[in-house]
Parts: C-alpha cells; sequence; structure tokens
C-alpha cells in the first residue's frame, strides 16, 4: 500500500506521521529534552546484583538505575555449557559496556543487554558474534540462503563481528552492501576507542534523531514521498540521504506552504482522537480503550448501528470493522504490553474466525512484533504487542491532578460528609474557639443549602462555632480546617 511520511520539526519537538491513502496509521513524537535512548550504548557501572532475581541495577547516567538480566548478559561458552549465575558474572562497581533495549517506561527503568547491535540501513552488526542471521520477514528459503552466502562473500573470514540482513537488504546491490559492511565496522571501531580511559557513566554512542531513523527503519518501498516542512533539517536529512542512502534523495520533498504541514493533512485532529477514550467506528459502532501500566483493554461496543438484516449480523459487522480499526489505533497510539480485545459475542463460530482472520490481516501491517492468542473461553481475544517506548498518551498525558488519573472525582455530597467527620476529629482533640472550613465553592455552596442542618448539629453538638469560606483555586476534593 502507497505510503508517505510527513516531518514537522520545531525546536523543541520532532512529529512523524505515516500517512496511508491521506489516513494517519502510526505517529512519532520526539522531544529536545526527552529524546529515547533505544540503541543508545554506554559505559555504565554495577550499582547492585540481585541473585535472587539473577539481575542488576546498572549506573548509566539517567535519572533511574537501570535493569540488567542474566539473560541478557551476552559470554562466549560452548554448546551445552550452562548460564553461569550473574553473581559470578558481575560484582559491585564493576565498569561494563551495555546497550539500551527499551526506553524507562512508567516506574522501571531502562532494559540493558551485554550484547550489543548497531543497526544500518542494510545489515545489523553484531561485534560479539560470528554468525549471519537473516530477517525473519524474507520468508522463501532460497532467498535467504543466496543472502546469506552474498554476505559471507564480502567479509573476510578472520574478521570479527557477525550480521543480521534486513529485509530491504534482498534487493540491494552488492557495493550498497559492502558499504553498509565498511559503516557498520567504522562505528564501531569508534566506540571502543571512545570507551578506552573513560570513566562511568559515559555515553559512547547514541542513536540517530527520529528522522534519521526513519529514513534507516521506515522508510520502505511502498514509500512515495517524505515531506520535511523546514528547510534547515531538509538539508541534513538529504546530506544523511545522500551519504549513507542515496536512493532516498529523491522521494525527499521541502514543504513551503503557509498553512501547517499536520494542519493541511489532518494530522493535528487525528492527534487529539488518539487521546481520547472512545473511538466512533463509521457504521455507528464504537471502541472504548482503557490504558493501565500493566495492559490495555479495548471494548467493541453497537452503539446506534442496526442497519443489518438480524442481529447476528450487526455484531459480525460491527466486530469486522471494529478489528480493522483497533489494529490502526494500537499503531496509532502505540499500545504495547498485554492487549485485551473484547469484541461483541459471536455465536457463529465461522463469524469468529472470520473476525479473528480480519484482525490478523489487520495488524500485518504493524512493524512491531506481534503475538494473537484467538478466542478466550470468555469470548476474549488475549494478544500482545512488544512495548519499547512510551505511548502516545504518556507522552503527550500526565495523570489528572484533580482525580489523580481515577477519570473520576468525588462528589460534593461525599466531600462535605468527609469534611464532618474531620471536624468532629478535631473537635475532639482540640479545645478550639471556633473553626473554619476552608472547601471548592461548589461544597461549600452544599453546606449553606442542602447540608445546612447538618453542619448547624454538629457545631450544636461540638459546642463551637463553624463558619465557611470558599476557596476558588481548590479542586472539590481538597479543604482545609482551620482552628482560630
Amino acid at each position: 500500500m502507497a505510503e508517505e511520511f510527513l516531518i514537522n520539526f520545531t525546536p523543541q519537538e520532532t512529529r512523524v506521521a505515516l500517512m496511508q491513502q491521506g489516513v494517519v496509521q502510526e505517529l512519532h513524537i520526539e522531544r529536545t529534552h526527552g529524546r529515547g535512548i533505544v540503541g543508545n550504548i554506554y559505559l555504565g557501572r554495577v550499582a547492585r546484583v540481585l541473585p535472587g532475581m539473577q539481575s542488576a541495577f546498572i549506573e548509566v547516567g539517567l535519572e533511574r538505575t537501570a535493569f540488567l538480566h542474566v539473560a541478557d548478559i551476552w559470554e562466549e561458552r560452548g554448546g551445552q555449557e550452562p548460564v553461569r549465575p550473574i553473581e559470578r558474572i558481575l560484582g559491585e562497581g564493576q565498569n561494563i559496556v551495555v546497550q539500551v533495549q527499551k526506553d524507562p517506561i512508567g516506574s522501571k527503568g531502562a532494559r540493558l543487554s551485554t550484547q550489543v547491535s548497531i543497526a544500518g540501513r542494510l545489515l545489523v552488526f553484531l561485534p560479539q558474534e560470528k554468525h549471519i542471521g537473516i530477517s525473519q520477514r524474507i520468508e522463501d528459503e532460497a532467498e535467504r540462503e543466496a543472502l546469506r552466502t552474498r554476505i559471507q562473500g564480502l567479509i573476510s573470514d578472520d574478521a570479527p563481528g557477525g550480521f543480521i540482513v534486513r529485509t530491504m537488504a534482498s534487493s540491494a546491490s552488492d557495493e550498497e552492501l559492502a558499504t553498509d559492511i565498511a559503516y557498520l565496522r567504522r562505528l564501531w571501531a569508534e566506540i571502543v576507542q571512545r570507551s578506552k580511559g573513560a570513566q562511568p557513566p559515559t555515553l559512547l554512542h547514541h542513536d540517530l534523531t527520529l528522522a534519521e531513523r526513519v529514513l534507516r527503519d521506515l522508510v520502505s518501498s511502498d514509500t512515495e514521498k517524505i515531506v520535511v516542512d523546514s528547510r534547515e533539517n531538509f538539508q541534513k536529512l538529504s546530506f544523511f540521504a545522500q551519504e549513507y542512502m542515496p536512493q532516498l534523495v529523491d522521494l525527499l520533498a521541502h514543504y513551503t506552504g503557509e498553512r501547517p504541514l499536520f494542519d493541511l493533512n489532518g494530522v493535528e485532529d487525528e492527534i487529539q482522537k488518539a487521546l481520547a477514550r472512545r473511538v466512533e467506528l463509521k457504521s455507528g459502532g464504537y471502541l472504548i480503550i482503557d490504558q493501565t501500566e500493566a495492559l490495555t483493554t479495548i471494548d467493541v461496543n453497537t452503539g446506534g448501528f442496526v442497519g443489518a438484516r438480524n442481529f447476528d449480523d450487526t455484531i459480525f459487522k460491527t466486530n469486522l470493522e471494529a478489528a480493522q480499526a483497533l489494529a490502526r489505533q494500537l499503531r496509532l497510539r502505540n499500545l504495547g504490553g498485554i492487549i485485551i480485545l473484547d469484541f461483541i459475542d459471536m455465536e457463529n463460530a465461522e463469524h469468529k474466525e472470520a473476525v479473528l482472520a480480519e484482525l490478523n490481516k489487520a495488524l500485518a501491517r504493524d512493524h512491531t512484533r506481534i503475538t494473537v492468542n484467538g478466542f478466550t473461553q470468555l469470548g476474549l481475544v488475549e494478544m500482545t504487542r512488544k512495548r519499547t517506548r512510551e505511548s502516545l498518551a504518556h507522552i503527550l498525558c500526565e495523570s489528572c491532578p484533580t482525580c489523580g488519573g481515577r477519570g473520576e472525582v468525588k462528589t460534593a455530597q461525599t466531600v462535605a460528609y468527609e469534611i464532618l467527620r474531620e471536624l468532629l476529629r478535631e473537635a475532639r482533640q482540640f479545645n478550639a474557639r471556633e473553626y473554619r472550613i476552608l472547601g471548592s465553592p461548589t461544597v461549600i455552596d452544599l453546606f449553606l443549602d442542602e447540608e445546612s442542618q447538618a453542619l448547624a448539629m454538629l457545631s450544636d453538638f461540638i459546642g463551637k462555632p463553624v463558619s465557611l469560606h470558599a476557596e476558588a483555586s481548590y479542586t472539590r476534593e481538597q479543604f482545609d480546617i482551620v482552628l482560630l
């Protein structure tokens, strides 16, 4: 399917939208002060070793120490040699070269590995390995063997390191492959040289900017155009493409129109929709998407859709449309981890199979690794989507300071009753001359109207006057009791 990339630059952030048939399919955002660190290589120091968890915390200069599991520690071993326990590999205070596998997400620190991999456009270089691997997306066995033979012919037997052949290498010439090999080896040599004599924590290598990663990782044979709205960055990307991937130079275009690029293509509206909990379907049905730290749930509802001949057909058509829509929402919002899909219940087994097939077809366009487990006994579809960076909502939003992320606030009546109970506690502990309640205007209005009798009764019970003061800056759940 034909696609194009829109790249919007400001001094504060870079935003990239992947468009297919005029519809936004993916959004990538990188902020100047919060760039992702996946792929970065650090010289770190072991802060703690936890034998019980077979893991260690590594100080690499980030806000939180990063996490390294024993399974992510590379060691040269024989075929049958078992993995050594982590306490025999690492010690506190030890220097170690590590690479970030996952950005810090929520309360979790970055995930590390000691097996370094450096991505080029056509190949991924593995300095510690010796084998040549082929991308799983290249399924034809004859093509896989042909690629492996070509790479083996381009590298000398005594040269260290192995390679993984990326999908786009299948159409590359030997000259392009040789150029990528030389570039990756040179880059690794510079990293090794930088690590000598360095004191941890030190950043040895940082990955490309978002726009450069788009050219390296996301542009495919389906890409027709890459539109950039900044002259300076258009020139930088053109220079980058000319040096490393000249076949992309002709795809780059500089947008010079008066109207903002994202406004012109409806991307700003899509960003706002991608932050909403409810997603409308064209048929009248809708999705409800709830994201938590552990998992995401997506609920499908028929809404106002009553167009089919019978109820089963209505459900079936809504679920088919929802399967396409939710696959797009996963990419657009970058939802990862465990995902539970609650389609409308279907009795017909053929309908279930058709919905599942439609879902898998829609998910096949996703670059991220996905596993779909099918319908459970409860009629839910369980799936996982690899999570390597924060979701769109976590990048652009934060928990509401009023409700603390609950999505709801206490009623004014609930808060009023809490105040009355707190007032009674204060009166039993302190012998004040008067008590003053400071609260939000809605709660104070309630005390002046519906709950005035309850407040008067409590004032008589404690034998002290109670005055009221409305604070416009207070949220509904916020209150104070002042002793006068």
